[in-house]
């Protein structure tokens, strides 16, 4: 099953048992969806699996930035809304890793690539992306790249 087609089963299920915020998160996703297969370049209205990953992720990372925000600001009832809204969107994205398995694949991506220092920073982070995309954060991605090269 689609990403589109259970975010539709879980709309209806949402609106069933009344879930007013869950509903709200889950009509985003969807909107985000429809937006990406209406763009130039999608084919035949479908988007493929890794631009529904990007999708969610950067709408996950959204409402993240945003809570913390509204928590700096000291608005409690907007950040706990973002919050419920990121974790509707975080059920669709796969397991984050742990920053033990993180340092595992950058180790065989480093070996991959035969970096051997900080110099090949860029070439790791390029393969890293790619392969651990929706499983690890940008910035986690980076900082044990650097840490394991600086090594």
């Amino acid at each position: 099953m689609s990403l589109k087609e259970q975010i539709n089963q879980d709309i209806k299920k949402a609106m069933l048992e009344k879930k007013k915020d869950e509903l709200t998160a889950l009509r985003a996703i969807k909107s985000a969806i429809l937006l990406a297969e209406s763009e130039k370049g999608a084919s035949e209205g479908d988007i493929s699996e890794e631009a529904e990953l990007k999708l969610l992720t950067k709408a996950a990372k959204q409402r993240k930035e945003s809570a913390d925000l509204y928590e700096k600001e000291g608005r409690k009832d907007l950040a706990e809304k973002e919050l419920l809204e990121y974790e509707v969107i975080s059920r669709y994205l796969p397991k984050q890793l742990t920053q033990d398995e993180l340092e595992v694949e950058v180790k065989q991506i480093i070996t991959e690539v035969g970096a051997s220092g900080p110099q090949d920073m860029g070439k790791v982070m390029g393969v890293a992306t790619k392969k651990l995309a929706g499983k690890a954060e940008g910035k986690a991605i980076s900082g044990t790249v650097k840490n394991l090269l600086a090594k």
